[in-house]
């Protein structure tokens, strides 16, 4: 198939698995789970482009088979997150916002400010594993896909670690409200959300091997600017300073996305 046929076709997988989940989530009056189909979504569209481009060559396997891991492991446990906590307040809030400011119901709120935004978000972000699997050729990962492998495997370790962090110290009572400061959380305020980009600019480095895989930069840029700027960082960073009483001193001595030693909190001095 052509560029323009795997593309389109991919086009209509996103836009046919965004509509059923939408349908699925009417039924249980709750958006949640649309979290967990960001990564799972992924690895669906990185499998049809597998079928959709010809015979297996070893960047397409190394595409399919990182995203895969990347995504069934992060998939899996924001479902089981989901299971646990029950529905993500921040959905719960923009629901009730939207009807009582727009008067907008359930459906109409859900298609609009969550599904519609999110299908399309999710097909640029993973231009690298549709765009890297077409056209290519039988050779072998040359160095700059093999870096990007590297890249991958370690973004997925250190996102896999600090979500067991975060979950171990959320399951003590005794840490209830506080701040967890410790591990990959002494270096990054976000672990989880760097080890995401350090798995898509992976990804990018092998698609970029392809014929085709340099035009899949926006995806990891787009990744990137999302989790620091967007609806990543800011948006959970802005709850905790309203929540967790020692989260502006955690600000004031922990690197904010690329791991970094602590620095002083300002009553420490210099």
């Amino acid at each position: 198939m052509t560029l323009l046929l795997v593309m389109g076709a991919n086009a209509l997988v996103c836009v046919g698995l965004f509509t059923a989940l939408w349908l699925f989530c009417l039924r249980i009056r709750d958006v949640t789970m649309v979290d967990s189909f960001w990564a799972l979504g992924m690895v669906m569209l990185a499998g049809s482009s597998f079928l959709f481009t010809g015979a297996a060559t070893p960047h397409k396997l190394a595409l399919l088979g990182l995203c895969g891991l990347w995504g069934l492991r992060l998939g899996g446990y924001l479902l089981w997150r989901w299971r646990d906590h029950g529905p993500d307040r921040r959905y719960v809030r923009m629901m009730a916002k939207a009807e009582a400011q727009k008067g907008w119901g359930f459906a109409q709120a859900t298609l609009r400010l969550v599904f519609a935004t999110q299908a399309p978000l999710l097909f640029i972000v993973c231009l690298p594993v549709q765009l890297g699997q077409i056209g290519g050729s039988d050779r072998p990962l040359g160095p700059v896909a093999v870096a990007g492998v590297a890249l991958a495997l370690f973004g997925v370790a250190f996102e896999s670690v600090g979500d067991l962090q975060l979950t171990l110290f959320r399951k003590q009572p005794a840490n209830a409200g506080k701040v967890l400061s410790t591990g990959l959380w002494r270096f990054t305020r976000h672990p989880n959300y760097f080890g995401d980009a350090c798995t898509w600019w992976g990804l990018f480095l092998i698609a970029a091997e392809a014929p085709f895989g340099l035009w899949a930069l926006p995806g990891p840029i787009l990744l990137t600017w999302t989790l620091m700027r967007w609806s990543g960082a800011p948006t959970l960073e802005y709850r905790l300073r309203k929540t967790r009483p020692d989260y502006l001193r955690y600000i004031e001595t922990t690197s904010g996305f690329v791991p970094w030693f602590p620095k002083k909190a300002q009553d420490e001095g210099v």
